[in-house]
């Protein structure tokens, strides 16, 4: 079963429990790549969504940020809690220690540039870390 396959089916596993909260949450979240879908006229594969729910946890955690700054506690839960549901769409996440070892290989294929590790990476590791860890141990390596 594809991402996009499991998500249309959690959302009426979500309605026949009246869990408000999930169903509101992965609707939107079809929404978003229905919009790709249709914008781009692809097919929505594994490989194209996993990206997308990247994107999606992104902005919600820059929703967190600026709730947070405007002492809006409940909305910023709201969105975490939204991050949380979004995270059981992707892969199992690397542990520091295997990232580090996935980027020190690449580093000794690509050599000491921070823009064609970064682009190495992203391509291997994919959905398996955020970019902004892959980014800062990259930094951390290359230094």
């Amino acid at each position: 079963m594809s991402i996009r396959e499991q998500i249309l089916a959690d959302i009426k596993e979500a309605m026949k429990a009246k869990d408000e909260f999930k169903r509101d949450t992965l609707r939107t979240l079809n929404a978003a790549l229905k919009q790709v879908e249709v914008d781009q006229r692809i097919e929505m594969t594994d490989e194209v969504v996993l990206p997308l729910l990247q994107k999606e946890i992104k902005k919600r955690a820059d929703s967190v940020e600026l709730y947070l700054k405007g002492a809006r506690e409940d909305l910023a839960k709201k969105e975490q809690s939204e991050i949380e549901l979004i995270k059981t769409y992707l892969p199992a996440q690397l542990s520091d220690d295997e990232l580090k070892e996935k980027i020190k290989s690449i580093i000794e294929k690509v050599g000491k540039n921070l823009g064609a590790v970064m682009k190495m990476a992203k391509d291997e590791i994919g959905a398996s870390a955020e970019a902004k860890r892959i980014s800062m141990i990259a930094k951390e390596l290359l230094a």
